[in-house]
């Protein structure tokens, strides 16, 4: 997914939320300069951050 289509994945309002968890650890994968983030990396973040 582009970051854009991560925001929506993750229900995350804006970009700077979606940089935080990509500095807390979620997985970014780039290829020629463009940021994606995989489904399965997003889920494993998610899951791993459940209280």
């Amino acid at each position: 997914m582009n970051l854009g289509e991560a925001c929506q994945y993750l229900n995350v309002k804006s970009r700077n939320t979606l940089n935080k968890y990509i500095k807390q650890g979620l997985p970014v994968i780039i290829i020629n300069g463009t940021r994606r983030i995989d489904k399965a990396d997003a889920d494993k973040f998610m899951e791993s951050h459940k209280v």
